[in-house]
């Protein structure tokens, strides 16, 4: 704080030495000016100093004393001006009002309210008070360096100087008007001190008259009571403003007397124009044997507060009690006459009393002091004003309903015919801004209001009061009311969107379940979900989300048509138990299923039972939306279709890509539309050159089509079909014809006929078949298979298999080739997704050549995992293809016969157009070789006829990585082909590169089939291996331990056995560095074509790709180059 005290001097200081520089004005010497600027800023809050620059506080302080350099005794001096953008001033672009005067109180408020009341923004005050000596012309003479204005010398003025910034205002006849409204308001309040001192005394004077001259025909308690208020106000109870006294003539007029004004109304300039006929209720009034007038004046104050004026009147009687005069006090009450309790104000004190004996309650009762604590809160202004005989029916009322949850109107009359006064009583959890501001337009359009003025008073009770004095055009008096039906009204605006829920529950369900659901949602719904729906629809959400309840993920959906949608236009909602969902993750799917998302509100229901709820409303449109109002049927059939689709798609059983526009393009159940992107996925496999988003395109694009393929496929393959299958089959395919003629592009008549040609060379599909989960649930299938007569399969590359199963889901893809009846061969777990069946038809082929001799033909089959998992989590790797496989398996014998008893027992469901085919045996093969008893497991699971023969090997068969057949006869070759060298591989060392890892069938048991072997390097379809200068007795321990390892990888090596320059490195890397001691082992040799500088000194790559490097691997002088894993680096 000290620091930021120095800086505050320092900036002044800086300002201070700007005057050496430029001309100051008259008065204002270079000594004056840096007292002048810290008495300025001397009460000045530190941080609206430092704010300002050193230019701009000179600005201000000097400008404004421009003006205070010649103030006459008494003068108000009021300036007001904008400084153009233009001009060369630290305020340029500000609009400036300074005002310098005698310092008295009021005058900042004043100031301040009557730029409010212009609508003005006020955004900066300034307002020190300054001590000066001036000449009697007011000629400024000497600053007081003083802190202390209340120890003005006897020649000193007190001044208070104010500079006030508000929004630029460019007229200036606006700005002159602003001057001429804050000097006069500035000369009220003038008028007002002035004249404080004899208003007060006029107040006790007055009450003394009453005290020893007490009126006749007045109650000697009115008197008392009178007598009490005066000298009441006078103890500082009151902020006197003026006083006049008025006659009061037979013609029911108030004339002024002249010399009796004092402070605002002190003027008796045009007291003529003052005198004027009273209106009918006001004449009445005046008339009254009344002393006293409480009431409120018809302005507002311009002194101190902008409030209507408290108006105090004294009548005067004549001998017969006839009123003559009337003493009028305008003012307002201080703050404390509204806190202060009743019992100690006058003429209140009194009506309380009344009210407590009238109500015939015990002062010390339990009511009696809820009553006197309704007295003690009722607004002031109105306990001054009411009559006992109005209050006392209002504040009964108010009684008996403290507990009671209801909305009450209270409506007074001004006796004057000015204004209502409205007490509203309403349930404290029901008063809301907008529940006020509603109540608000009730009340002026039903009283006829031309304005509002409200207080609210809200405690623990479980009422809330608002206030409401609505004041009417003057002279017209007040209209007629309709209380009862004002009140209704006023309830109907007090009514929240909780209460119309639990009236949408009572009419839903029975009166108990509707209150238990109430009590548990009354607080869920955020204030956006209430603006945004109204409590008829939260009821319909509210029963979707009771049917998740506790399920934590569970989710619902709704898609429906609002009210005035334009076509394509939908609303969508979607029910979520749990974790919130993201928009990023929500859009790609209702962007790929057709829809484009306009809007996004998101509500978290928060119910009692502490579960995480989650609403999302979506505004969707799309140009593809063919089921519109008037086909409700069309449009409920619809909406089920896309809330399953969205489902499946979220829940990972659909895939999230662009055949789901299918689904709102064609109304197309999500797991057909899985049918047609199988078909798809499979044509791609077999050479369909087209791209996935181009077929999805030409689908989408001819949705009509779409559906009759799909309607082939129903016909073709549905157990439950009941018509002419082949007739009704061939029509849909003229159908299809009919339609390919229609459209325009070949590329898209080539996808579409490709897709209607392969549903016809489908001879068998589990697509109808199901399956029963533990809780007896019947649901379909997550992978559907496809058995193929590859025959009539479009553009399939030669050979074609006899048979061909394709299986598919989101997790895995498979292919089975079967070139005879009876062939078996293995099944691999292959990483090539992109070509998987070229893949498979390389090793069947191969197979058919090398078994000729033993079998006619073969059979070979392999899997791709497409759920993402981190490769080197190796247990969650290999968990997942092991699932894979079993789904794999399980496809292919979902739709292969089965023998019983020996006899063909097709497979359920499934509809054939095929002979009997009951041979299926597989085998291992490259990431499958300890897979065999999972597909025996399988088979016996569907009590396939060949059971544990069904997949060879296995426990109860032959193990190929154990037994390391393939390896052994491999390594035979080997030994021969050293020993024509004069090399014996079994006692003498020699290098060896390879293909493969030690967890591999044929790599894994070859290098360990002597100990001799020096391994240089090795690659697999995850890493680079490289051990420049390997030992062999060290490396072979090492490939042993890796071979032992379950699901091992080059990863586990341990690298502190490879030698020098050495390592493992994954193949994912951007580049490998290339050591000396790998660039010799491998004979890596410097680029022809590098120039001098690049690569290393030697020019030769400091590093390489992984390609590069594995080039390099197969290129190495090796002794030996053993190849261990056909297919994972070269594509057939």
């Amino acid at each position: 704080m000290e620091q930021l005290y120095e800086e505050k001097a320092a900036r002044l200081r800086d300002a201070a030495e700007l005057g050496a520089e430029r001309e100051l004005p008259p008065g204002l010497t270079l000594d004056t000016l840096p007292v002048l600027l810290r008495r300025y800023c001397w009460q000045e809050p530190l941080e609206q100093v430092l704010e300002r620059s050193p230019e701009e506080l000179y600005e201000v302080v000097v400008a404004h004393f421009a003006i205070a350099q010649t103030r006459p005794e008494g003068a108000v001096l009021v300036r007001a001006r904008t400084i153009k953008e233009d001009q060369d001033s630290p305020l340029a672009g500000r609009t400036v009002v300074e005002v310098v005067a005698d310092d008295m109180p009021f005058l900042v408020d004043s100031v301040t309210a009557e730029i409010s009341r212009q609508g003005r923004e006020l955004l900066e005050i300034v307002h020190p008070v300054l001590v000066v000596r001036r000449d009697i012309t007011g000629v400024f003479q000497e600053l007081v360096n003083t802190s202390k204005p209340r120890e003005c010398p006897s020649d000193g003025l007190v001044e208070s100087w104010m500079h006030l910034e508000i929004a630029v205002e460019p007229d200036a006849a606006q700005l002159r008007a602003l001057e001429g409204d804050l000097r006069r308001v500035l000369a009220d309040v003038w008028h007002a001190v002035e004249d404080w001192g004899k208003m007060r005394a006029t107040a006790v004077r007055i009450a003394r008259e009453l005290e020893h001259r007490p009126p006749h025909g007045i109650d000697q308690n009115a008197v008392d009571d009178a007598a009490e208020l005066l000298r009441w106000l006078a103890d500082d109870n009151f902020v006197f403003l003026g006083y006049r006294e008025y006659e009061l003539t037979d013609a029911d007029a108030l004339n002024p007397v002249a010399a009796t004004g004092l402070g605002i109304l002190r003027s008796d300039v045009d007291m003529a124009s003052a005198s004027r006929a009273l209106p009918a209720a006001a004449a009445a009034k005046a008339r009254e044997p009344e002393l006293l007038i409480l009431t409120k004046a018809d302005s507002r104050s311009t002194v101190h507060r902008p409030v209507y004026l408290d108006y105090i009147g004294v009548k005067a009687f004549d001998e017969d009690g006839v009123p003559t005069r009337e003493r009028r006090i305008l003012g307002l009450l201080p703050s404390g006459a509204y806190v202060d309790s009743v019992t100690t104000i006058p003429v209140v004190r009194r009506k309380v009393d009344e009210v407590m004996a009238r109500s015939g309650l015990s002062p010390s009762s339990h009511s009696g002091k809820d009553l006197l604590d309704i007295l003690e809160n009722y607004p002031r202004d109105e306990l001054l004003q009411i009559s006992v005989a109005e209050l006392l029916p209002i504040v009964l009322a108010v009684l008996h309903l403290r507990e009671r949850r209801q909305t009450r109107l209270f409506l007074r009359r001004d006796p004057y015919g000015r204004f209502f006064s409205a007490l509203v009583y309403l349930p404290r959890d029901r008063y809301t801004t907008n529940v006020r501001l509603a109540m608000q337009a009730i009340l002026t359009e039903a009283l006829g209001g031309v304005s509002v003025e409200y207080t609210a008073h809200s405690t623990e009770s479980i009422l809330a009061r608002l206030h409401f004095v609505v004041r009417t055009a003057k002279g017209e008096g007040l209209p007629e009311v309709d209380v009862a039906a004002l009140e209704a009204r006023l309830t109907r605006a007090a009514r929240n969107w909780s209460d119309d829920l639990l009236d949408e529950l009572l009419a839903s369900c029975d009166t108990g379940p509707a209150r238990e659901l109430h009590r548990k949602y009354i607080g869920a719904f955020s204030d956006g979900y209430k603006d945004d729906f109204p409590a008829a629809e939260a009821v319909a959400d509210i029963a979707r989300l009771e049917t998740l309840h506790g399920r934590d993920g569970a989710m619902d959906l709704a898609l429906r048509t609002p009210s005035g949608a334009g076509k394509g236009e939908r609303r969508f909602k979607i029910f979520r138990i749990g974790a919130p969902m993201t928009l990023s993750s929500i859009m790609p799917r209702l962007q790929h299923m057709g829809m484009t998302v306009t809007d996004e509100r998101p509500y978290e229901v928060e119910c009692l039972d502490g579960q995480q709820v989650w609403i999302y409303d979506f505004g969707l449109t799309s140009s593809l939306l063919a089921y519109e109002e008037p086909r409700p049927e069309l449009l409920a059939k619809y909406r089920a279709t896309f809330h399953d689709a969205f489902a499946a798609i979220w829940s990972g059983e659909a895939e999230d890509d662009g055949f789901n526009a299918l689904v709102t393009a064609g109304d197309i159940p999500w797991r057909l539309v899985a049918v047609l992107r199988a078909y798809a996925r499979y044509l791609r496999q077999g050479g369909l050159t087209f791209s996935q988003v181009y077929i999805e395109q030409a689908l989408v694009h001819n949705a009509d089509i779409a559906k009759l393929l799909v309607r082939r496929f129903e016909i073709r393959f549905d157990p439950a079909y009941t018509g002419d299958r082949d007739a009704d089959e061939e029509k849909v395919r003229e159908e299809i014809v009919q339609a390919l003629s229609e459209v325009n592009s070949l590329d898209e008549d080539r996808i579409l006929s490709s897709l209607s040609r392969i549903i016809h060379a489908t001879q068998r599909t589990n697509y109808y078949q199901s399956t029963v989960d533990e809780s007896g649930r019947t649901s379909p299938k997550s992978f559907i298979s496809f058995k193929f007569d590859p025959s009539q399969v479009p553009d399939l590359p030669e050979p074609k298999p006899a048979r061909e199963i394709w299986v598919y889901s989101p997790r895995v893809e498979g292919v089975h080739l079967r070139f005879g009846a009876v062939a078996r061969g293995g099944l691999r777990w292959s990483d090539r997704r992109e070509d998987l069946r070229t893949e498979i038809l390389g090793l069947v082929k191969a197979q058919t050549v090398k078994n000729t001799v033993i079998v006619p033909t073969g059979a070979k089959g392999g899997f791709v995992v497409r759920s993402p998992v981190d490769m080197t989590d190796r247990d969650a790797w290999q968990a997942e293809g092991i699932a894979c496989y079993r789904i794999f398996i399980g496809a292919l014998l979902d739709i292969t016969d089965n023998l019983v008893a020996g006899k063909v027992q097709p497979p359920a469901d499934v509809v054939r157009h095929d002979e009997d085919d009951t041979y299926l045996v597989v085998a291992a093969d490259k990431g499958t070789a300890t897979f065999s008893d999972i597909a025996n497991e399988v088979a016996i699971s569907y009590g396939f006829w060949l059971g544990d023969a069904f997949a060879s090997g296995g426990s109860v068969g032959y193990d190929h990585k154990a037994m390391g057949i393939t390896a052994r006869g491999a390594w035979e070759s080997v030994k021969r082909h050293f020993r024509e060298m004069e090399h014996d591989t079994q006692t003498q060392d020699f290098t060896v590169v390879g293909v493969g890892d030690m967890s591999g069938d044929v790599f894994g048991n070859g290098m360990l089939l002597s100990e001799h072997i020096r391994l240089v390097a090795a690659f697999d379809h995850r890493h680079i291996f490289v051990d420049p200068t390997p030992a062999a007795t060290t490396s072979y321990a090492e490939r042993r331990r890796l071979f032992d390892l379950p699901r091992s990888s080059w990863a586990d090596y341990d690298a502190g056995l490879i030698s020098e320059g050495g390592g493992v490195w994954p193949r994912a890397a951007k580049s490998i560095p290339i050591s000396d001691q790998i660039r010799n082992a491998l004979g890596i040799r410097a680029d022809p074509g590098a120039q001098p500088g690049e690569g290393g000194a030697s020019g030769v790559a400091d590093s390489m790709t992984p390609a590069e490097l594995m080039k390099a691997i197969l290129l190495a002088p090796a002794d030996l180059l053993w190849n261990g894993g056909i297919g994972t680096y070269v594509k057939a």
